[in-house]
């Protein structure tokens, strides 16, 4: 019984960030799934509510500061507010549409694999008419709380992939060459 005790919180914690992930999609798909947000008149307030949620489960800094690796230390405190802000508007006009483009795909949370002991993976499938597609969120671990800092989606790490494109432009030019390049 003592040792039962003992093993619920952590049994409870073990459940977070797969809970986490579950909930914000749940709720992103009941925007999708809004009548009252369908259609060009709903657009905008559907798209408002989706970033919304969006800033609650990431953490824009973290996720900046792994696409940036090393170059991020190199920078002012004030290029990495700006950075990070930048990203997240890139971030947003490039899955917006995708986001809400939904057709009542069914998503599936399949398993949590911790990664280390502040950061975890949560792996998800996402079933469409043409096959399923795995998309997998890095959370890591933040006071009581979990946020996304990575999305694998079919094996490609979003951080992974940015990373590369943005420390090639860094070392071929400039932290302003990434700045207009990304605007």
């Amino acid at each position: 019984m003592l040792l039962t005790m003992l093993m619920l919180p952590c049994l409870v914690l073990a459940g977070a960030p797969l809970d986490i992930v579950k909930a914000n999609v749940d709720s992103v798909l009941q925007v999708l799934r809004d009548p009252k947000l369908q259609g060009e008149p709903g657009k905008k307030a559907k798209e408002q509510k989706i970033e919304a949620i969006a800033d609650e489960l990431f953490d824009f800094v973290e996720l900046s500061k792994r696409t940036l690796g090393l170059s991020w230390n190199e920078f002012t405190m004030e290029q990495r507010k700006e950075f990070v802000q930048l990203f997240r508007s890139v971030l947003r006009n490039a899955y917006i549409n995708k986001i809400t483009a939904y057709a009542n795909e069914q998503v599936n949370f399949t398993k949590e694999v911790p990664l280390s002991d502040t950061t975890v993976e949560v792996d998800t499938v996402v079933v469409t008419k043409s096959g399923s597609v795995p998309i997998n969120c890095r959370l890591i671990k933040q006071g009581n709380g979990w946020k996304v800092y990575d999305v694998v989606i079919e094996g490609v790490s979003l951080v992974s992939n940015f990373r590369s494109q943005f420390s090639r432009i860094i070392s071929e030019s400039s932290y302003a060459e990434l700045v207009r390049q990304v605007i």
